[in-house]
């Protein structure tokens, strides 16, 4: 079969030939339809994220297909269900293995490429919003990279928690983008001054970063007293130094957030935020935003749309494999 793989000695990942894996004791093995792209992986092509697997490695961290194969003592009714998988690296091949107590089953009528953009994305963003920063009905939401792949669910979960939601992204695409998904209010990083925005509009109560940078310093500047800032990530480069004196005059909380970690001591949190999503999703109260859809061959493609922020919302990159031999 055909895996996107990281190479030895910094050579860029490449598409390679790999044999057909086995699934292992408790393991399904999927045959995939679609893998969507994050951030992380380009993080991990680097060495520089959290949760690193050793190189070499097949790169994709969320996956949705059907069961192909069952392991020793996996219940074989799995045979053929269509499935998500958060798989931290392994999507991005035409066949994958994974445990099947991560797998979640999938909507009749959910597409495998919603079901690929959809668990990290929204799951980052409910769990943030809902959990951690406990988001009330009425308060302000500031979204920082609010057209990107965990921004844009942040606006839109935001919006859907009763929240007055304010989208800052670059450029009028993305800010059309981020209104479509519930962005009452709009600024223009690439034009407008963050701090002196939000400040007008009274300041906020949350604040969504993945971006980090300067963005986080305007963003602090306009919280509210008992203001809570969500710290998702620093896709600027620019992991931000935070004041503590500004934290204490306003009682104002940093809240450091990352989902995956939820999944290994608190797996329960993101079960029950994932049971919710679904059924969001099912009455149609989310619509995954996915502006670019592109074969196995063009995985370094959709990466480098990644790279170079030009794409909004979510990148999936079908494998579209052959059946299994």
């Amino acid at each position: 079969m055909r895996a996107f793989r990281t190479r030895p000695d910094n050579q860029p990942p490449a598409l390679q030939d790999v044999p057909l894996p086995a699934p292992g004791p408790g393991e399904v093995r999927l045959r995939i339809g679609a893998c969507g792209l994050n951030f992380a992986d380009l993080l991990m092509i680097r060495g520089e994220y959290q949760d690193m697997p050793a190189p070499p490695f097949t790169l994709g961290m969320e996956v949705a297909g059907e069961v192909d194969a069952c392991g020793a003592g996996v219940d074989p009714a799995w045979a053929g269900r269509r499935v998500a998988v958060f798989c931290g690296h392994g999507g991005l091949a035409e066949y994958g293995c994974f445990p099947a107590e991560h797998c979640v089953k999938l909507p009749a009528a959910m597409p495998l490429v919603d079901a690929a953009a959809f668990q990290i994305a929204y799951g980052t963003s409910h769990v943030a919003l809902n959990h951690r920063a406990a988001l009330g009905p009425g308060e302000t939401l500031l979204v920082l990279g609010a057209a990107g792949g965990v921004g844009l669910t942040a606006v839109e979960i935001g919006k859907l928690m009763g929240a007055r939601v304010i989208a800052c992204a670059r450029g009028a695409e993305k800010l059309a983008v981020a209104r479509r998904a519930g962005a009452d209010i709009v600024i223009d990083s690439a034009t407008q001054d963050i701090r002196a925005a939000c400040k007008g509009l009274g300041g906020v109560d949350v604040v969504y970063d993945p971006v980090g940078g300067e963005g986080f310093r305007a963003a602090l500047s306009a919280c509210r007293p008992e203001a809570r800032i969500l710290v998702i990530g620093f896709a600027s480069g620019e992991v931000p130094q935070i004041p503590a004196n500004h934290l204490l005059v306003k009682n104002v909380s940093v809240l450091g957030f990352y989902w995956g970690g939820y999944l290994k001591f608190a797996p329960g949190v993101v079960h029950r935020s994932l049971t919710t999503l679904l059924g969001w999703y099912e009455e149609g109260r989310l619509t995954p935003h996915v502006s670019h859809v592109l074969p196995l061959e063009r995985a370094q493609e959709g990466l480098e749309l990644l790279r170079a922020r030009r794409s909004t919302g979510k990148v999936v990159i079908t494998p579209s494999p052959p059946e299994t031999p």
